[in-house]
């Protein structure tokens, strides 16, 4: 009996976190944002390139990991703008693991699933690149059965209508 209210359990788990849209990434909150921008004041008064790099990229993580809409775009923005820029593979890497955070954030998955596809041409083992991969795809298909129960619950009001309607004729 244990064992088959544990398995219920796990299903009803499975199911919920396929509809809740749980995705195991990490969030941030304005504190974090807001510390992250006095700190790229006080590098801006040190003159140091390279800090002001550091700076700028823990800034658009906690900008892309953000729950305001703005601020994802914001750190999108600042990631698009830094890219052309960025010789070193390793910085290119987070840089794009980064921006496809972002676009997941922002509902653009195809964009998202495709930076981290050009992020693991780089490093093809990168465990949180593969996760990410794997979450992309999992929402993907989780729009695609909801997308798909809405049009057949469509089709089947359409249907119903039109069958009332002919049975009203006759």
């Amino acid at each position: 009996m244990a064992k088959m209210e544990a398995k219920l359990g796990m299903i009803f788990d499975s199911v919920g976190n396929f509809f809740s849209g749980n995705d195991h990434l990490p969030w941030c909150d304005r504190d974090i944002i807001a510390g992250c921008e006095r700190e790229i004041a006080e590098a801006e008064k040190q003159s140091s390139d390279e800090l002001m790099k550091e700076c700028l990229l823990r800034l658009s993580w906690a900008l892309v990991h953000s729950r305001q809409p703005e601020d994802v775009q914001r750190g999108i923005a600042m990631l698009e703008a830094s890219l052309p820029g960025t010789s070193k593979p390793i910085q290119q890497r987070e840089k794009l693991y980064l921006l496809a955070i972002g676009y997941y954030r922002s509902g653009d998955y195809s964009r998202s699933r495709d930076l981290v596809e050009r992020c693991l041409m780089i490093a093809p083992d990168w465990r949180q690149a593969v996760t990410l991969r794997k979450t992309i795809e999992d929402r993907i298909t989780k729009d695609g059965v909801i997308g798909i129960g809405i049009a057949a619950t469509a089709v089947g009001l359409i249907a119903g209508g039109i069958a009332a309607a002919v049975t009203r004729r006759k």
